[in-house]
Order: C-alpha cells, then structure tokens, then sequence
C-alpha cells in the first residue's frame, strides 16, 4: 500500500484548519489507495472527504473533510508525481535522446514516457509502457486529454518503429479512449521509408476515424544528428518527400473543413521550411492546439509581433544589433525582422548552423552556446540576441552544459535572451531594453 510522506501545508489551506502537521503518511482518500497524484487530484475533487494517515508509530488516523468543490486541500509531498518519474521502455528508430553525444546537460540523457506527465505538462507518450491495468486506471481517473506519440496505427509498423511488442495496440487503446469520452492529441514523428506513403494515409484515416476523441494530429519531421552509430539506419526527408507528406496532409484537412470546420491535421512550420513552401495563414491553426510540436508557431509570433510593434513609438536615436538563429526560422525572422525599421531599430539576424549535432538540425532550441562562440566570435556589436529556447527553462545553462556568463565571455558581449515563443512578449522585452540604453 502506497505512502505519501506529508512535507508542508500550504498557509491558511483546509489542510492548515485541520490541523494536518508535516510528517503524516498519506495512505487512502475514500477507502481507495493513493497511488500517485493522479489518484489524489481526483479523489480529494469532492466536497467530502475521508482521509487515513498513519503517523511515525504506525498508528491510522482518520480525518473528515469538508470543503469547497474542487478546493485544494493545501498538503504537498515528497515529490510532484507522488511517485517516481517512469522510464520509456521503447528503444524508437527515431529516438532523439539515443542520438545525444556524452557530455552535456544530464537531463537531456533521461526516457521518460510517463502518461501523467502527459495530462499534467502536455508531454507526448507512446501508452506502450502502461500496463492493461494501469489503462483501465487511466480510464477510470477521467484522464483527458492525453498527448499520444502514435506515429503509425500499423501494427506491425508501429511495432518496428519503437521495438516494443506492445506497440501494436495503439487502435484499440485510443478506441477505448473514444469509448469512454475521452479525448487525446496525436503525434506522428515522419521517417522516410518507414511510415510515410501509404502508412502515413492509414494513419491519418483512422485518426479521422476517432474524431472527436481525436481533437488534433501533428506531423513533425524526423530529427537526426551526426551522432548515430550502432543505431538503427534512418536519413531525412527529401524535399520531395516533404512535399508529398504536406499533399497528403492538405487532403485530409480539405476533407476536414468540409466536415468539420477545422483542419484536424497539421505539418510542422519546419515541414514547410523544408518544402521551400510558404507557411498557411494564422487563422488555420484554429487554437494552436500543436504549438509544442512546432506547429504554427511562426505564424503566431508574427501575430503577437506585428500587434505589439504597433503600440511603439520609434526610437530618437537608431540603434543596430546583431541576432542568432538557427537554421529554419532565419529566413522567417530575418523578413518580420525588416518590420523594426520604421521604428529606428535595425537587427542583423545571423543563422547559427548547427556543427555540435550536425547541420541536419535546424531549429533554434538545439542550438549550443559552442557553435555560437565560433560562428559570432566578430567584435560587431556589444549586444547579441538570442532566442530563449535556447536555454534551459528557468536555468542560463545551453544544452552543451555552456552557461550564458561563458558564453559573454568567449564573446566579450553582453547575451540577450528574448522570448522566442511568443512576439508580443519579445516585441515588449526587446523595447524595454533599448529603452534603457542597451
């Protein structure tokens, strides 16, 4: 029977009033174990509760409860998950993480493919390391929606791709899902020669088959860096077959909007990039429900920037600097970028190309403070800018383990981080600096 440690209480809480002190064990709510915070989010919903602790000596303790619905009850624990984070038991053709070379920050070295994760932070997961039981748990805690790596609903291609056996139940668990009103996000990752063509039409028909269970699918193209020896043989896409993928892709969102009103399906902004293709509107992304996978995310940093630039007076003075990207979105900045002009702001966008894990990785948010520091090491400028993806969240830490303090100083500038996630945000942090005499 799970324990769950009480560490704190959270001041003026129901847990407070109850007089509920640090040190207790958490053990049922209900007369149901507590297994992880999935259990406790859902049990303690409810208005009236009964709660069992065992204290240091063993002894049970019992506490009623009366609150508000949906109220939390102020206690916090060991952990966030109440349990241990649980590791991906797949071994994915395409998996990223095997494509890590040594060094580096040691969070990039962890599996995680941990369903809770996936309702809590949106993190995608496969469902092939849960168990029949733990499914039905799943399904009995009203989880939705999730965020599911399906790739392909072959079996025996889905099979291949993560070499786990239990691969080829994908269909018959995202049907459960449909069954019981559940909802869920899918995630294709496109390799060539594996599941793309055919494979790839499949997929998407019997995604569209689950609708509205299914709210929205992503198709990201497969990454692959230098690093990939003793590892299954995999290339990238050619242009052409980017180009085929977002026919394929177009089709079924055709269908959609007939049916639907929506697209349903969408390519990754770096698909189109690829194809030499121009981004769709932002008004076809609908609510950005695939943002994470890089999905519309250009068109809606443009939106924000164009919104937020028009609310700026243009600066006395005019004022240069010097900016890094990777690869994908240059092109893309370095137009929206032309915008500043008017407003006496000229910024010298430079693409960062990616020697660390290879120039087949273009994105921003894998490009290290190392590559920086040999590709701008020019005295131009005392300020540079770089996107904030490019750090780790809440750390100055790039994914070479490179802090920004080191990067300053093999640059001998200042290093700017600006949001890259959202242009109205950099829009306002990029004037407050200059405001205040950058």
């Amino acid at each position: 029977m799970p324990e769950h440690t009480v560490v704190s209480v959270d001041p003026g809480s129901v847990a407070e009033r109850l007089k509920i002190a640090p040190g207790l064990k958490l053990v049922r709510i209900d007369g149901e174990n507590v297994e992880d915070i999935i259990d406790y989010e859902y049990l303690t919903a409810s208005e009236w509760l009964s709660l069992i602790f065992v204290n240091e000596s063993g002894k049970e303790l019992s506490v009623s409860v009366k609150k508000g619905l949906y109220e939390p009850l102020g206690l916090n624990f060991e952990t966030s998950l109440m349990s241990k984070l649980r590791s991906c038991k797949n071994h994915c053709v395409f998996c990223f993480i095997d494509q890590m070379p040594k060094g580096g920050r040691k969070t990039l070295h962890v599996k995680d493919d941990d369903w809770r994760l996936s309702l809590i932070m949106g993190n995608y997961v496969t469902l092939t390391n849960v168990s029949d039981e733990e499914f039905e748990r799943i399904l009995r805690r009203r989880v939705s929606p999730l965020y599911v790596s399906v790739h392909a609903t072959n079996p025996d291609v889905r099979r291949f791709m993560m070499k786990n056996p239990r691969a080829g139940l994908i269909r018959e668990r995202l049907k459960r899902l449909k069954d019981e009103g559940l909802h869920f996000h899918a995630q294709i990752v496109l390799c060539p020669d594996i599941n793309d063509g055919a494979v790839l039409e499949q997929t998407l028909n019997d995604l569209y088959a689950l609708r509205p269970a299914a709210r929205s699918v992503a198709v990201v193209p497969v990454g692959l860096t230098k690093f990939r020896d003793g590892l299954s043989p995999l290339r990238s896409l050619t242009r052409e077959e980017v180009r085929a993928a977002i026919a394929q892709i177009e089709r079924f969102q055709e269908r959609s909007a007939r049916e639907h009103g929506d697209a349903f399906v969408y390519a990754a902004d770096e698909m189109y990039v690829n194809a030499g293709l121009p981004l769709p509107p932002y008004e076809h992304y609908g609510d950005f429900e695939q943002i994470e996978n890089g999905v519309g995310l250009l068109r809606r940093f443009e939106e924000g920037f164009l919104y937020a630039l028009e609310g700026q007076r243009p600066l006395k003075e005019r004022v240069s600097l010097l900016a890094a990207s990777g690869v994908c979105a240059a092109p893309f900045l370095k137009e929206l970028f032309e915008k500043l002009e008017p407003y006496g702001v000229t910024i010298d966008l430079r693409t960062v190309k990616n020697d660390y894990f290879g120039h087949t990785v273009t994105v921003s948010g894998l490009v290290c403070a190392q590559d920086i520091a040999a590709q701008l090491c020019s005295p131009e400028g005392d300020i540079l800018l770089i996107p904030s993806v490019m750090l780790r969240e809440k750390a100055d830490v790039f994914l070479d383990g490179v802090s920004l303090n080191e990067l300053e100083k093999a640059l001998c500038k200042r290093v700017v981080p600006l949001s890259a996630s959202d242009g109205e945000n950099f829009i306002m942090e990029l004037f407050e600096l200059l405001q205040r005499g950058a």
